[in-house]
């Protein structure tokens, strides 16, 4: 084919569905490539919700992010007249020497200086505040609590679909079940083979996952891929306590690594709520996994995560599903230039927290492809630190 554009954006999941539609909205000839049919169960963003907070406990740079994405999905939600975005409040729980989440020591510690740099609203419980305020919870005594507003959740899936659709309008080309084969720069262009036809672009945008060690193998010894799995249990009483307009997201550090995270019920009476936790514990590859949950690895989640820690929940698991984490050695982003090819710019992994993020990735990811520079500072997510 040879068609030439001026950007292509390689995956389309939750960064690169938002890239193309910040390039589309900029007017550029942009195409979307992606093996399969976005969004789907095959890699990190699906799952039917996913935790959005302002406050970030992984580092002052990612709020500025958090940040603008509010207000992307504001505009999205404008745009296509769906609601994305659910701000039903957002608890974290911790002791008061709390343990490392997604790779940061004193998770809850940051998040609360982050919420007073960036002048976030947000309260600091004691436990005998989290019992009497949140009664799902069995708070042992030592908690402490952050608790922000206008935390809550995105809907994955939607916010995917939503983005490709608004490209589409905006005259994208989306090119599904298609898969890339190789790409390389050649001077002042970037060739790409798929195994449909080839293509020609002044910039292209690697928003790979879990598949981004297949385009660039140099760098995985920077990309580890873990198995997660996501559960939903069944409500045993007082359903009411667990709607979203009572029942926040949550966070929950049990401290010596151990966390689970969870979400109000948003399915009916029947639908369970879901919880889970990161398990760093089994390393795969987005091919091989095996996406099969076990009877065990249910009753293990009840009997260690849930038994003991929330109220009105029993031990039948509605549904669970798997999903992939990519995590890089710090836990921390990579938004780069790539060093030896100044026309390809790659945009993984999220390292497990980077959905909340995505808008307005996307956003910084255009103005990469378009300005060559960025509006939010992106410093810390260069490649070039694990070289230092």
């Amino acid at each position: 084919m040879n068609e030439r554009y001026d950007t292509i954006v390689l995956g389309l999941g939750a960064m690169g569905s938002a890239a193309l539609y910040q390039l589309s909205k900029k007017g550029k000839n942009v195409l979307g490539i992606d093996q399969y049919v976005p969004p789907h169960k095959l890699g990190s963003a699906h799952g039917d919700t996913r935790i959005t907070r302002q406050a970030i406990g992984e580092g002052y740079e990612y709020v500025p992010l958090a940040l603008r994405s509010y207000e992307i999905w504001d505009e999205l939600e404008k745009a296509s007249g769906k609601k994305l975005l659910y701000k039903n409040g957002g608890l974290i729980l911790g002791n008061a020497e709390s343990n490392a989440i997604h790779g940061k020591k004193n998770f809850i510690q940051q998040t609360i200086a982050t919420a007073e740099k960036y002048h976030i609203e947000h309260e600091v419980l004691t436990a005998g505040e989290i019992k009497s305020r949140f009664p799902q919870f069995k708070i042992k005594g030592l908690e402490v609590g952050y608790y922000e507003k206008n935390a809550g959740f995105l809907k994955p899936e939607l916010c995917i679909k939503t983005q490709l659709e608004l490209a589409n309008k905006n005259s994208a080309q989306i090119n599904i079940n298609e898969k890339v084969v190789s790409f390389s720069q050649d001077g002042d262009t970037v060739k790409v083979i798929t195994d449909k036809g080839e293509y020609i672009t002044d910039k292209l945008i690697v928003s790979a996952g879990a598949w981004v060690s297949k385009f660039f193998p140099e760098y995985k010894n920077l990309f580890t891929i873990y198995r997660q799995v996501l559960y939903w249990f069944d409500i045993k009483e007082n359903y009411e306590n667990y709607k979203p307009e009572n029942f926040p997201i949550f966070i929950w550090d049990f401290g010596n690594g151990v966390d689970i995270y969870g979400f109000p019920a948003i399915d009916g009476v029947n639908g369970g709520i879901k919880i889970a936790s990161e398990d760093y514990s089994i390393t795969t590859d987005p091919e091989g996994v095996d996406r099969n949950i076990s009877t065990d690895e249910i009753d293990r989640m009840y009997s260690k995560y849930i038994k003991d820690y929330m109220n009105g929940m029993n031990d039948k698991c509605i549904k669970a599903i798997s999903c992939l984490y990519t995590v890089t050695p710090d836990s921390d982003f990579i938004i780069d230039t790539h060093p030896k090819n100044n026309r390809i710019i790659l945009a993984s992994p999220c390292s497990g927290h980077g959905f909340k993020h995505s808008a307005a990735v996307g956003e910084v990811l255009a103005q990469l492809a378009i300005d060559g520079k960025t509006d939010i500072d992106i410093s810390k997510f260069k490649l070039s630190r694990f070289s230092q």
